[in-house]
């Protein structure tokens, strides 16, 4: 029986999350950025393609985690118009072998503008998936799967989502630097998580002429998938991204993804 209450928990050692939820059991999974590997090439940086090494760790996590489907929270691509050959076949791979096992949910990031172009010439929208389970690209303010929201946090999440018990946003990719005894330093995605504080978006759906949400739950800001992103450094002072961070998060708790508890963001 599903929890009254939902959960999301991270897999240990993974940028990965379950969220346990009324509706069934969600792997979450965030920032995936198939094809990053072109983009860095243009940058001088050359690497081989990870494509199949991203695509099989999603399949184990989704086999491990026993989710019911699962939640691609944006930037599932990386190119910010149309994705190019590359981009595209890892795409139709990746959605290949996840719809073969479950449904597919994709809140777009600001890397997605195409996306739902691209899910539907694939063949992969609602409707045009009669051989496995299908994709659904949501609009920029996401979804809610139960008593959980989830928004890709480029822009603001809608009111069903900040209104559910749990919000799930991503864009950040978080990380911390940090340091030991003897001065050496390194770098670690990180999970960042405390209670969704209401001003922003009450004020928000001020200037828009809307009806303040109510805005009671926690909030949870999930690491990069793929770990050659990059990221914001919480614990060093650098801007966020998303326009209601960090004020729309109190009492912020950084996570490794072993588990360890770091304490508050801003002062690991």
């Amino acid at each position: 029986m599903a929890p009254e209450t939902p959960r999301v928990e991270p897999l240990p050692g993974e940028p990965a999350a379950v969220a346990e939820t009324d509706e069934g059991r969600v792997l979450v999974l965030a920032d995936y950025h198939a094809g990053l590997e072109v983009a860095l090439r243009h940058d001088g940086v050359e690497l081989g393609n990870r494509a199949d090494e991203r695509r099989e760790s999603a399949l184990r996590l989704l086999a491990e985690s026993g989710a019911d489907r699962v939640v691609l929270l944006g930037d599932v691509g990386n190119a910010i118009g149309d994705p190019n050959e590359t981009e595209q076949r890892e795409l139709d791979e990746l959605f290949a072998a996840l719809t073969e096992r479950v449904p597919v949910t994709v809140t777009p990031g600001n890397h997605d503008g195409g996306l739902a172009e691209v899910v539907a010439d694939l063949g992969y929208a609602p409707g045009d998936a009669p051989d496995g389970h299908a994709v659904t690209v949501t609009d920029a303010a996401g979804t809610r799967v139960g008593g959980v929201g989830f928004a890709h946090g480029h822009t603001w999440p809608g009111r069903g989502v900040v209104e559910a018990p749990v919000v799930c946003t991503a864009h950040e990719h978080p990380v911390v630097r940090l340091e030991d005894e003897v001065g050496g330093r390194r770098v670690e995605r990180a999970w960042l998580r405390g209670r969704l504080a209401p001003d922003p978006f009450v004020a928000h759906a001020a200037d828009a002429g809307d009806e303040s949400p109510e805005v009671v739950g926690d909030l949870v800001v999930c690491p990069a998938f793929n770990d050659l992103t990059g990221g914001t450094w919480v614990n060093e002072g650098q801007d966020f991204l998303s326009p209601f961070l960090p004020e729309g998060l109190v009492d912020g708790e950084a996570y490794l993804l072993d588990g360890t508890r770091l304490g508050e963001y801003q002062s690991v």
